[in-house]
């Protein structure tokens, strides 16, 4: 089912809009010497940049907020105004106002080629020619009756008529930071950013406000405090994580899992080195595209650079064999580890870093093959996503081409036409909502890619399908098609959990680090209540029985992972560190265990005893 465009959203945006001039007003009776930056809308509310005489203080949010409210119960009115750009020039000049001026004066001499997306939204222009005499846009907010100005502004719009339209709205001025004009750390010009929370009413922004709540106890890199999933050593590099015994455990059972679903399903393992010569990458074009980001290595003999993307590789298996129409599709499958030199800044625990471990896969097909590859993809993707638990209400984005801008794009119009129209079949048979989004498609091919949400509803873009035109024609690879001549085959770029570390730190979160029975690097441990020496045989029975279960799903052959804390410490103690590891079963043996010939598992949501003899069927349900 095809997605639309939610009017809702739309009016919402309006009032953050609005909320943005609401906030400048109010920073402007505090300090009438304020010089303004911009305030576009983002997700969730607003901001909006200052030059100010002092620095804010967290005891200011509540003041301006408060200001904010007070005005929501005036009389006042956005009113809008076209002018002539010289006009607006001479008006923020008298206002003194001389970062709009730069603006306008910017857009006068060079054009919006020379603005950002919220410089263009601030000025109210749209694309032009430097050479035009643009007419810019101004909303007024003023006093219905007397029109007394409150706050004048540079801006495209919409807003609200009237202010009282905004009352119902979830308002929270949320924090302050620090900013530079126009981003340019260089020009040092220092401003103040007040960001605020603009929900629909104000039930949304309590539930908002509790979910980003929970969403800091859950955050991985507070977690891994606790439980030790990852290392970042100095010695080793910022953004190099180094997995622990925990984490590392469940990254083999992930990439176990893909390889048997991928496997069934016609794919082949490949294995490629971490290096190639940089020649490599220039012919592919990732030379081009990744410029500074690539790990260059200089060797003794040759120039070498980490690399950046399995697929140029994988070209060069498929070159290296003869193939025929009756060969294709043909599936390479590799998780491997790719290398980007990120920004320093930029880099986050598991779900930014310069080591990405990707489970990439490369469908060499014909063209008239790759609705059906992309149905097998999908095939995957969704039993993936269902043994992980976030197979529900996935969509789907279609990035299309631009049809008035073809000459953008590599391959005909008849080969884009064709793909993007298999990809949309495609959508439509597997049944997922989709959003057909023109002009978003990259130059080589068209894509799907699959937006999932969490438990805290964030939509994290994972999975992706990725039809290809480009290499081929950079690496000359053919089949012989049923004509006996030369063909290019269609590359489809897959992978199913987008990148190891960014979907592991996911993840962690989606679940709070309680991992699927079948996914917990510690699925059991044994807790003992003493340490006498009839226990201690009767852990040895038990831990008999453990070792026979086999747990067959999702994953085959997966055996039973478990531990035996006997320690001499009080059960309560071993309790809590088990349930602080995320241990999913915890199998406390006492003297009436013994007596009983029975075991007492404690799991998440409850306790229950289990005979000894009921014991290995009841663990293999627990998947």
């Amino acid at each position: 089912m095809s997605i639309s465009a939610n009017s809702q959203n739309l009016e919402l945006d309006k009032k953050r809009h609005s909320m943005a001039h609401l906030l400048a007003a109010a920073v402007y009776q505090m300090f009438p010497e304020t010089q303004f930056g911009v305030g576009p809308v983002i997700e969730n509310g607003f901001y909006y940049d200052f030059i100010l005489p002092r620095t804010l203080i967290p005891e200011d949010l509540p003041l301006i907020e408060g200001k904010m409210k007070e005005m929501m119960k005036q009389k006042l009115v956005f009113k809008r105004q076209e002018i002539d750009i010289d006009d607006a020039i001479a008006m923020f000049t008298n206002l003194n106002q001389l970062l709009k001026v730069e603006l306008l004066q910017d857009l006068k001499t060079k054009g919006t080629t020379s603005l950002s997306q919220e410089e263009k939204e601030d000025l109210g222009v749209d694309e032009m020619d430097s050479v035009k005499t643009p007419t810019i846009t101004l909303y007024r907010l003023e006093d219905e009756e007397t029109g007394q100005d409150y706050f004048v502004d540079l801006c495209k719009g919409p807003h609200v008529e009237h202010v009282r339209e905004l009352r119902g709205v979830g308002l929270k001025l949320d924090k302050f930071s620090g900013s530079y004009w126009r981003g340019d750390q260089d020009r040092n010009i220092q401003m103040q950013r007040v960001y605020g929370l603009a929900l629909e009413d104000r039930e949304e922004l309590k539930k908002f406000i509790n979910l980003r709540e929970e969403a800091k106890k859950r955050d991985h890199r507070v977690l891994n405090e606790t439980v030790g999933y990852y290392t970042i050593s100095e010695l080793v590099g910022s953004g190099l994580p180094l997995l622990q015994p925990k984490l590392a455990m469940v990254k083999n059972l992930l990439e176990t899992y893909l390889w048997q679903i991928n496997n069934k399903r016609g794919s082949v393992r490949v294995w490629t080195p971490h290096i190639a010569k940089s020649d490599l990458y220039k012919t592919s074009g990732h030379w081009d595209k990744f410029g500074d980001e690539l790990l260059k290595v200089q060797g003794q003999y040759d120039d070498f650079c980490m690399k950046p993307m399995n697929c140029p590789h994988h070209m060069q298996i498929f070159a290296d064999n003869q193939w025929s129409y009756r060969d294709m599709p043909v599936r390479f499958f590799e998780p491997a580890t790719v290398y980007r030199d990120e920004k320093p800044g930029q880099l986050s625990g598991l779900t930014r870093v310069r080591s990405i471990t990707q489970d990439d896969g490369h469908l060499f097909c014909r063209l008239d093959q790759i609705q059906q590859e992309a149905l097998t993809v999908v095939d995957i993707i969704n039993e993936f996503y269902e043994a992980i638990g976030m197979s529900e209400g996935y969509w789907v984005r279609l990035s299309a081409s631009d049809l008035n801008n073809p000459e953008a794009y590599l391959g005909t119009p008849e080969q884009w036409e064709w793909a993007e129209d298999q990809l949309l079949q495609a959508c439509q048979s597997a049944g997922f909502e989709y959003k057909r989004v023109e002009g978003e498609a990259a130059f080589y091919g068209p894509k799907l890619d699959f937006m999932f949400r969490d438990s805290l509803g964030r939509e994290w873009q994972l999975a992706t399908i990725q039809c290809d035109f480009n290499l081929p024609e950079r690496f000359d690879l053919s089949y012989i098609n049923e004509e006996g001549e030369k063909e290019r085959p269609v590359v489809i770029h897959r992978a199913i959990s987008g990148s190891f570390e960014r979907f592991l730190g996911v993840f962690i979160e989606h679940t709070a680090g309680w991992f699927p029975f079948w996914l917990a690097p510690t699925q059991v441990k044994i807790l003992t209540i003493n340490n006498e020496e009839a226990t201690v045989e009767y852990v040895e029975k038990v831990k008999a029985i453990l070792d026979g279960v086999v747990l067959m799903k999702p994953l085959k052959y997966n055996e039973l992972r478990y531990e035996v804390d006997d320690r001499n410490e009080s059960l309560g103690k071993k309790i809590k560190e088990a349930s602080n590891m995320k241990i999913p079963a915890m199998m406390i043996i006492g003297p009436k265990d013994m007596e009983a010939g029975q075991v007492s598992i404690r799991l998440k949501d409850g306790e229950e005893r289990v005979k000894l003899e009921e014991l290995k069927g009841y663990l293999e349900g627990l998947v």
